[in-house]
């Protein structure tokens, strides 16, 4: 069955509120590949750099938000679930697509990696790593097969009231890329409040820093996986990240996390 005729979502007509929002936001122009060209990367990598973070607005159209949001439901799109409270990862639950990937998932997958690859890199060297990662996902992905980290790890996150995800690194085997994409799928306000992106950030014999990124319906935030360096007077160190979401304080929120290197 095509991809696309999955993900298309029984309708309700939408409240007259819901309709005047859409309108004052226009929808991203162009294809998903189109759509990434079009992003400033030099303000994507200062922001990395800076922070180990950066948005994107509007990745996502409204509609397709909605069809990765009305496919949770179907079981036979996704390889696994993970409730979080069975496993101390904090409230709510995810599921993990399987092959083939829906179109808009595998196309954020091929058209996000070539752009990032150039600061992955750099910021091995720059912390004396190694690894180095090719220029296209599909050869990166064939290192990751090769090695026996077969499973796809893109995924859809699920949280109701009072739910939150516990900080943490999405680390699933020997072969790691560093930055990876969360898209928020719910409006706020609209469809949620409170469950707000956090990222934190630990560096050597300092406290912990933290990022609280704003993210509005179809936007995505890009991030560090697990390290990245930063500049200092001696010259670049590592700093340790984690990512989680903080509690819902009502409604529901769905996000999609677009993870580069699959699992064993």
């Amino acid at each position: 069955m095509d991809q696309t005729t999955l993900f298309e979502p029984e309708r309700e007509p939408a409240s007259p509120d819901a309709r005047r929002e859409r309108r004052d936001r226009p929808e991203p122009a162009g294809s998903i590949a189109q759509r990434v060209a079009a992003i400033d990367w030099t303000y994507i990598e200062d922001n990395l750099d800076q922070y180990g973070c950066a948005t994107v607005p509007q990745l996502l159209t409204v509609a397709e938000c909605e069809a990765l949001t009305a496919g949770y439901t179907r079981g036979e799109l996704y390889r696994s679930r993970v409730v979080m409270a069975r496993h101390g990862f904090g409230r709510g639950e995810y599921q993990y697509f399987t092959y083939p990937l829906p179109n808009v998932v595998d196309s954020l997958r091929a058209a996000l990696y070539p752009h990032l690859v150039p600061v992955a890199n750099r910021w091995n060297a720059l912390m004396h790593l190694d690894t180095r990662y090719p220029a296209a996902h599909d050869a990166f992905l064939h290192r990751c097969h090769a090695a026996g980290q077969l499973r796809p790890t893109p995924l859809i996150l699920q949280y109701a009231t009072g739910d939150y995800n516990c900080l943490h690194q999405d680390l699933y085997g020997e072969h790691v890329f560093p930055i990876q994409v969360a898209v928020l799928l719910s409006a706020p306000a609209r469809d949620f409040t409170g469950g707000e992106f956090v990222l934190t950030e630990q560096r050597p014999r300092m406290q912990s820093r933290a990022e609280v990124v704003p993210l509005a319906q179809g936007d995505a935030v890009i991030f560090a996986v697990n390290e990245r360096p930063v500049q200092g007077t001696r010259g670049a160190y590592r700093v340790k990240l984690r990512h989680g979401v903080s509690r819902l304080r009502s409604g529901r929120r769905h996000t999609l996390g677009v993870i580069f290197h699959d699992a064993q």
